[in-house]
């Protein structure tokens, strides 16, 4: 499946940024009282290049793959659970399958590499080149035209979905490795500062988790541009979320970020598309050791600190609420003149209307 880089540009909207101001600053409270929930209504009117954003057909996407780096210990649970915790998703049991029904949200669960083989089933989509990505510690976790394949199916999937929203969720054993690394990689950080519990390690296992990526990399020292370190080192899911947000963001939708590991795909589609960041809300800080300095180098200011660190987009979806409530006070809060109300400053009048 070939892949052709979709194109971002700059959001460059000076005019309707100062019209955004304008109403937030005109409605019945004092200047800047609504804090960062005022940042977040301008920043989707600005994704939406509408006064009156309106946030329609919000869509989940819950990525899955498994890694072969996972054979060598990085993780505190087997490769198996992924699959399993895709049978959960699909069955409606997972964290962010009661989220995503709490509210009304489309969930699809995409099949990108699970070393698995699933029945048709409502609710998941089915796009994978292998059971799993190969061990990055004895070569290419996935060949260049198995990237490109990632990609381009992710993008194809956002391309048919309905709605102006993307919510962005993973699975996969072994993926946090997989994140660590790209983060070290494409931001010229030490490991061992990138690299934290996953799955509950205990700190010896930690140690021994750096052992094996600093090995990695060291295997892979070659591998510096953003899609040669994707795919000497990622996963499956991680390179379609990478094509999803290339797409979403293209489409001007607004890409709710998850996580450690969504926000390394955010990571890598910034490094080939540096515009993509405009179009992104950062849920929440994760509590995986890594994703601060991950958050630092996007500029990312997250709207939650929570000690989340369980993915499948459950930060993204417990955040949802506030995106909802900030495009709902642009549209639907009263300005001081239709509600009657006397601005700062001004003196209120003795008469009653």
């Amino acid at each position: 499946m070939p892949f052709d880089l979709p194109t971002v540009p700059e959001i460059e909207q000076p005019e309707l940024a100062a019209r955004l101001q304008g109403l937030l600053d005109n409605k019945t409270k004092p200047v800047g009282s609504l804090g960062r929930i005022e940042v977040l209504a301008q920043h989707i009117g600005l994704i939406l290049g509408n006064e009156t954003p309106e946030l329609k057909e919000p869509q989940l996407l819950v990525f899955a793959a498994d890694h072969g780096l996972a054979a060598r210990g990085v993780s505190a649970y087997p490769s198996e659970v992924t699959w399993q915790m895709v049978q959960n998703f699909l069955a409606g049991g997972a964290a962010v399958s009661v989220l995503a029904r709490q509210h009304g949200m489309g969930l699809t669960v995409v099949d990108c590499g699970v070393a698995h083989t699933f029945d048709l089933q409502p609710g998941l989509v089915i796009s994978k080149m292998a059971l799993g990505s190969a061990d990055s510690l004895e070569g290419p976790a996935m060949s260049e035209a198995q990237a490109r394949f990632a990609l381009a199916s992710g993008a194809a999937l956002v391309r048919e979905l309905p709605g102006n929203a993307l919510l962005l969720g993973e699975m996969g054993i072994g993926n946090t490795s997989a994140a660590a690394l790209l983060l070290a990689r494409l931001c010229g950080l030490d490991v061992a500062d990138c690299t934290g519990a996953g799955t509950g390690l205990d700190e010896p296992a930690v140690q021994r988790k750096i052992s094996v990526l600093r090995q990695v990399l060291h295997r892979h020292a070659d591998a510096c541009e953003p899609l040669a370190v994707l795919a000497a080192m990622g996963g499956f899911e991680i390179a379609s979320m990478v094509g999803a947000i290339l797409q979403a963001a293209s489409e001007r939708r607004v890409i709710v970020v998850d996580g450690f590991i969504v926000s390394a795909a955010v990571l890598v589609a910034s490094r080939l598309q540096p515009a993509v960041l405009q179009r992104c809300v950062f849920a929440h800080r994760s509590g995986e050791r890594g994703h601060a300095l991950m958050l630092a180098h996007l500029k990312a200011q997250p709207l939650l600190d929570l000690g989340l660190r369980l993915g499948e987009g459950s930060g993204a979806a417990l955040a949802w609420p506030l995106l909802v409530s900030a495009c709902a006070l642009l549209r639907e809060m009263a300005s001081f003149e239709v509600a009657g109300v006397s601005r700062q400053g001004e003196t209120a009048s003795l008469t009653a209307p």
